[in-house]
């Protein structure tokens, strides 16, 4: 691991930045190691990510899992896929018993500094709007569904748009085949091949 990921990583686990702002405890959720050379750019932490400390620990991630194609031992080896979410905790429920949005405390002041240090990255998922904004900047779509139906555009840059895998978006695959047809297969060659250089 780098030497300066190390007590990044060790600043990151103690941030309570926004502690005054949150119902519950913070509890900064997280994959890191310099080694990886799968990101998952992530929105924040679910509830049951956040009752058990591990991330994706929910049918979201046996979802994500499955749409990577890869087992859940490869998915929690630091050493090939980090997770770094744009929210490192659970930022509560809205009134709709939906997440609220990540707290953007965390991306303006760690994210950088942490991408910063991820060197060895072949692939990076852009998992949801949040990350897909801060990741793709100006070249974002008005649209969630328009930014991942454009996914060949950013691939170059080796990233891939894909919507959240949470149940709430069932629908959403529904109406759009393309991404499981289309996408899918795509990814699951540039996960493979990317942990294969590991």
């Amino acid at each position: 691991m780098s030497h300066d990921l190390q007590p990044l990583i060790e600043q990151m686990r103690n941030c309570r930045l926004c502690e005054a702002d949150m119902e519950r405890d913070p509890n900064p959720i997280f994959q890191l190691s310099a080694d990886a050379n799968i990101l998952i750019a992530g929105q924040a932490p679910g509830n049951l990510a956040y009752t058990t400390g591990t991330p994706f620990n929910d049918p979201s991630g046996d979802r994500l899992r499955d749409w990577m194609g890869v087992s859940k031992e490869e998915f929690y080896d630091a050493s090939k896929v980090a997770m770094l979410p744009m929210g490192f905790c659970f930022p509560g429920y809205d009134a709709k018993g939906g997440d609220l949005p990540p707290m953007k405390r965390c991306a303006e002041v760690w994210r950088q500094r942490v991408m910063d240090q991820l060197q060895q990255i072949d692939v990076i998922l852009l998992v949801g709007g949040y990350a897909q904004r801060w990741h793709l900047g100006h070249r974002v779509e008005k649209t969630l569904t328009a930014t991942v139906a454009n996914w060949k555009s950013y691939t170059g840059d080796l990233m891939f748009t894909l919507p959240h895998p949470s149940w709430r978006n069932t629908a959403w695959l529904k109406r759009n085949p393309w991404f499981e047809a289309d996408v899918l297969p795509e990814l699951r060659r540039a996960v493979r091949s990317a942990l294969s250089e590991n």
